[in-house]
């Protein structure tokens, strides 16, 4: 809107320029441009609809007294809108000026359109009914690491324990040989040990599978489980533009961003 997709970047830093021309003032930390993510339920939207959706929203947050564009992407199961909308007003007359709770007042102007064009919006329950997460994705110990290194080692097939030592050398271990072989890496501050490793990692069993007379399992990554999350049709247009009024949306956009250019 008011701008090309190709040289938008230097349509909104030329919009600074003339806003100094015009005004005389000027910024020394300036924003040069806010963006709002939208996304939708994954199957329910076409990106074509999806980037209409967006264009709505990005127009009636601003009124129409800034340039935007809205990128809609396809690249994950959920398709979302990135709108980019510049700082400067048109008329380079005045900034945007950002507010408490703003992005509250995007989500329930987004919702609001949502509805109205029957797409799902995530219901907002009170604290007290909400599901905590109890699993959470496991992080990678330095241990974790050593074992994938390992595998990775193996698998190139070294000739011996010691052409397999310097593998992990290659690889950014320190390697201390002597009766329990440890390794360090770059960022560690102690030597690890095969034996700690656990089952199949010992010095006995990855010279066994060196010399060919056992198998290498790699270590099982456990998966990530991310907790599902559940949408719920919300129907009460009214009861959303009262909560948006009541968190200072209106009297915001009357007193600064929204109000009738002179």
């Amino acid at each position: 809107y008011e701008c090309s997709p190709l040289t938008v970047d230097e349509e909104f830093m030329l919009s600074k320029r003339q806003y100094e021309l015009v005004t005389g003032r000027r910024q020394k930390s300036d924003v040069i441009a806010y963006q709002i993510r939208q996304s939708f339920k994954p199957g329910e939207i076409t990106a074509e609809e999806a980037n209409k959706v967006g264009y709505e929203l990005a127009m009636r947050f601003t009124k129409g007294k800034y340039a935007f564009i809205v990128a809609t992407h396809t690249d994950r199961e959920h398709i979302h809108n990135h709108i980019i909308y510049n700082s400067t007003a048109l008329d380079s007359t005045r900034k945007f000026r950002d507010f408490l709770l703003s992005g509250l007042a995007v989500q329930r102007l987004s919702d609001l359109i949502c509805l109205e064009h029957q797409l799902s919006v995530i219901e907002i329950k009170p604290y007290r009914e909400r599901q905590k997460r109890t699993l959470y994705p496991p992080k990678e110990s330095n241990r974790d690491r050593l074992c994938g290194v390992i595998d990775t080692v193996l698998a190139e097939k070294p000739k011996d324990y010691e052409d397999f030592l310097q593998g992990l050398e290659q690889q950014g271990y320190e390697v201390k040989r002597g009766k329990y072989t440890s390794v360090k890496g770059a960022r560690q501050k102690r030597f690890i040990r095969f034996r700690t490793l656990g089952a199949g990692y010992s010095e006995e069993e990855l010279k066994a599978v060196i010399s060919g007379e056992a198998e290498h399992h790699p270590r099982q990554k456990q998966k990530r489980i991310v907790p599902e999350q559940k949408f719920q049709m919300l129907v009460d247009i009214q009861a959303k533009l009262a909560e948006g009024k009541s968190m200072g949306y209106a009297r915001w956009a009357k007193r600064y961003n929204l109000k009738e250019m002179s």
